[in-house]
């Protein structure tokens, strides 16, 4: 008679357990209990883009300055920037945690609206990022 009982106690154990495996291997995507998926070569931050230097529909003057912060960036050269599909040379300051990006509206460009469109290029696809802002740019 214990026997059974025995045999179900372990058999109850092992569902639970073999479950709360999977779960947290297949749900939280960071393979806690059966390994893999939570590799720190394949993990990563996404890039934030902020403090956009003119403000959103600011009105500016052609070939004016912008800028704006790169976090969670390895490398500068991860970073273009276009300007109504015109790419734009941009510096960069490193701050330790983060860079300052800095650049000039293309002098061609009168009497239009236009996006500072940015773009950040990492190895693992899902690790890359895009932002922008729009700017009215006068004659």
């Amino acid at each position: 008679m214990k026997i059974p009982k025995l045999r179900t106690v372990f058999f109850m154990f092992f569902c639970l357990n073999f479950s709360a495996g999977y779960a947290s291997e297949h749900h939280s995507g960071h393979g806690a209990a059966m390994g893999g998926g939570g590799d720190s070569e394949n993990a990563c931050s996404k890039p934030q883009l902020t403090k956009f230097l003119p403000e959103n529909l600011a009105t500016v003057a052609p070939g004016s300055a912008f800028s704006f912060y790169a976090f969670n960036i390895e490398k500068p050269e991860q970073i273009t920037v276009t300007v109504k599909t015109i790419p734009v040379e941009v510096t960069t300051e490193d701050k330790d945690s983060f860079f300052i990006v800095k650049g000039k509206l293309p002098a061609e460009l009168v009497s239009t609206t236009a996006r500072i469109n940015i773009k950040v290029n990492a190895k693992i696809p899902r690790c890359s990022g895009e932002n922008g802002w729009l700017v009215k740019i006068a004659e």
